[in-house]
């Protein structure tokens, strides 16, 4: 199967399935010298496994993560250090129930990608979803961590949170409320709305979609024309992660409405006046925040009856039942950060390739 590394420079490759033995990722071009433990990865992992607190899916893995390759602790340090080798990461799994599945194996779940890998491949791995499961992400996860480490080294930053769940929405963006709520909301009245109403469609046997937000500082110049522009890197990027059926950056769709003289950002000596284009200008980062909104799909999986056909193309009626949350948020939220951090971790990476390339070229320092 093609379509599973990430990256040009930084590059990211994941394995494994929803109820295989494990899954992983493997990251090759990260630099060396950095600092990197089991424990700064497992602290991004924690916000995004199943059955976390008041996580919604039943499924409980500890989803521990372990480290093959790539780092070394030298005498005197008192932390691992990347080596500049290939970075082996691996979890297992440890509470996967395949049987859960088995009515399933011969239906195509609406929704999911059943159809999709069948027609592809001719065979399709039915427990879970398999590549195409949610499941997925906690390799995406840990890899995002490792490119986080060499964000930090460039003062970079990403924070995603959530802005509207089931219909309700907040224009309040207090960050600091962020780690205050089980949905990451950075608006508290509007998170216990959401709450709500997630309890609510529960009742319904039915599931709810969302708007999350990611906002990450970022330094100029980040971004390749013609056609590795940086929102066009972000948008493939996030568009990857299975639950994500839309992604606007900046104004983004309220753009098409603004006039040129309100869309576009007034500049003055001490920088931008505005940020309607996200951070983002000709495809290069300009020195300001980018701002990044992704639209998230309800979770397929749900405990209505729903037509189908199976594999005969026989019409036939499903519940899919099973395990799942009633939202992908707030769970896709480190899944986010993870790929707006291998993006910009790839993109620093090329940049700092030209600045040296060109630095030789003409004797600067």
């Amino acid at each position: 199967m093609a379509g599973n590394t990430f990256g040009s420079l930084f590059k990211v490759t994941t394995w494994g399935e929803s109820h295989g033995t494990a899954l992983g990722a493997v990251i090759d071009g990260c630099p060396p010298g950095l600092d990197l433990t089991e424990e700064m990865i497992q602290e991004e992992l924690e916000r995004r496994r199943p059955g976390k607190g008041g996580a919604t899916s039943p499924r409980s893995e500890p989803d521990k993560v372990q480290i093959m390759s790539g780092v070394f602790q030298p005498e005197g340090c008192r932390c691992q250090k990347t080596t500049g080798t290939p970075i082996s990461l691996v979890i297992f799994n440890k509470d996967a129930h395949s049987k859960s599945y088995s009515h399933l194996q011969n239906v195509f779940r609406p929704g999911h990608g059943d159809m999709t890998y069948q027609a592809k491949y001719g065979i399709r791995d039915h427990r879970g979803g398999g590549r195409a499961s949610a499941r997925e992400t906690a390799a995406r996860v840990a890899a995002g961590a490792v490119a986080s480490q060499l964000l930090r080294k460039y003062d970079m930053s990403v924070q995603a949170y959530t802005v509207a769940l089931g219909g309700i929405s907040t224009e309040r963006r207090d960050l600091s409320m962020v780690a205050e709520n089980r949905l990451f909301c950075p608006d508290n009245e509007a998170a216990e709305r959401m709450e709500e109403r997630v309890r609510e469609v529960r009742r319904q046997g039915d599931t709810v979609g969302g708007v999350v937000e990611i906002l990450a500082s970022c330094l100029p110049g980040l971004g390749e024309p013609v056609f590795d522009k940086l929102d066009g890197e972000l948008a493939r990027a996030l568009m990857s992660i299975g639950a994500v059926k839309g992604v606007e950056i900046g104004a983004g769709f309220k753009a098409a409405e603004m006039l040129g003289s309100e869309n576009n950002d007034p500049i003055s000596p001490v920088g931008f006046l505005g940020n309607n284009s996200g951070g983002i200008l000709a495809g290069i980062s300009n020195g300001e925040d980018l701002v990044i909104r992704v639209a998230v799909k309800p979770i397929p999986s749900i405990h209505k009856e729903q037509q189908s056909v199976n594999l005969l193309n026989e019409p036939v009626k499903i519940k899919v039942g099973g395990r799942h949350d009633i939202s992908a948020i707030p769970r896709i939220i480190p899944v986010c950060e993870a790929m707006v951090r291998l993006t910009l971790a790839d993109h620093l990476l090329r940049q700092l390739a030209l600045q040296e390339g060109w630095g030789q070229v003409t004797g600067s320092e």
